[in-house]
């Protein structure tokens, strides 16, 4: 007995963990307390804000994404289109048609804020504006704007958002992921994934499932790790006294020395995040043609990128734990790295199943 009575006097600290953790630090994404709750993966957010999106025009058909989205968003789409198997429609223009083809038709855009491969970022208000004149809805993807940017969402009139945190958050891995209902919405908003936790009243084990009333703790489902929660507890301390606005402004100017320094020093990368640094989020990509290798060479030598399909070298810029002296380090190995060709070597030529 001694270890059931531990393990709910641990279940009752994660309840107040969440709630802890779900509350005014999310004022980093503009949200009002009680909007947002934190719990399972990015992916399960999705479906749950997508479902919950589509719900609420039950006559439309049409979901709007774009082609840069992150591509398991797009899957948890299709999963769901099947599962309710009514005609859905997934549209997939180019980033900077989406605005365009937002239309009447259109049940619910969903969208990545930043793009994960170049940085491209959408107008948030002007996408909301425009679906909103047409009676549809918004699911933005935070991944990798929350802790990068300043976000708005209760400013932008927005209806849903969801996020992870081991991107900017620095959470760590399999660190749980956020869902943000807006506050008009929460007596409404039908969780489609009702699990026990999102229950109004979760120890009255009744059959039939009652959503939590008026909270967005209805789009809780199962039971959260408390090892899970308790990083990302401490993740967030850090961001206590941090302003949002001094971040974003010195990630711009971090990402304008690297982007520079690099095309003086580097000149067989393009790059491929916009130009404009107020089109694009916290990182910085370029294009080459041995991309895959010249980063796992840059790894070796301590500089910690990533690989994306099909050519692009991903670099985050995080102001927070790098500065100038970092940028100008990088440059000269990555320069380096590139004029004595030593991404050649047999050891970087071996494609892992992680990039």
């Amino acid at each position: 007995m001694a270890y059931r009575i531990d393990s709910w006097l641990e279940y009752k600290k994660l309840v107040y963990a969440e709630q802890h953790t779900g509350g005014s630090r999310w004022s980093l994404i503009g949200a009002a307390h009680g909007t947002t709750v934190v719990g399972d993966t990015l992916s399960i957010k999705v479906f749950q804000a997508v479902a919950a999106s589509l719900f609420m025009a039950p006559q439309r058909r049409i979901i709007l994404s774009d082609s840069g989205n992150f591509p398991t968003d797009l899957y948890m789409v299709e999963g769901l289109m099947k599962l309710r198997d009514v005609g859905y429609t997934l549209r997939t223009p180019a980033p900077e048609d989406v605005l365009g083809q937002i239309t009447d038709e259109v049940a619910t855009v969903m969208v990545t804020e930043v793009d994960y491969r170049t940085g491209r970022k959408h107008d948030m208000q002007a996408i909301i504006s425009k679906a909103h004149s047409v009676g549809a809805t918004v699911v933005w993807d935070l991944a990798h704007s929350i802790g990068a940017l300043p976000v708005d969402l209760e400013g932008t009139d927005a209806d849903f958002a969801v996020g992870c945190t081991y991107k900017f958050l620095n959470a760590g891995p399999g660190a749980p992921a956020f869902i943000y209902v807006a506050p008009r919405l929460l007596d409404t908003v039908q969780p489609a994934l009702s699990g026990w936790f999102g229950h109004e009243a979760p120890f009255a084990f009744d059959l039939d499932f009652r959503p939590m009333p008026g909270k967005i703790d209805r789009m809780r489902v199962g039971t959260p790790s408390i090892a899970a929660f308790s990083l990302l507890d401490a993740a967030l301390n850090v961001w206590k006294e941090v302003d949002m606005e001094d971040v974003r402004s010195t990630s711009i100017e971090l990402s304008e020395a690297f982007i520079h320094a690099v095309e003086a020093s580097c000149p067989s990368l393009t790059l491929a995040s916009p130009r404009d640094p107020n089109k694009r989020g916290s990182h910085v990509a370029f294009e080459f043609e041995h991309g895959y290798e010249c980063m796992q060479a840059l790894i070796a030598h301590g500089v910690i990128g990533d690989f994306r399909s099909p050519n692009i070298m991903r670099f985050g810029i995080t102001p927070l734990f790098i500065n100038l002296d970092d940028i100008e380090q990088a440059v000269m190995i990555l320069k380096d790295i590139l004029e004595t060709k030593s991404w050649s070597k047999p050891e970087f030529q071996s494609r892992a199943l992680v990039t």
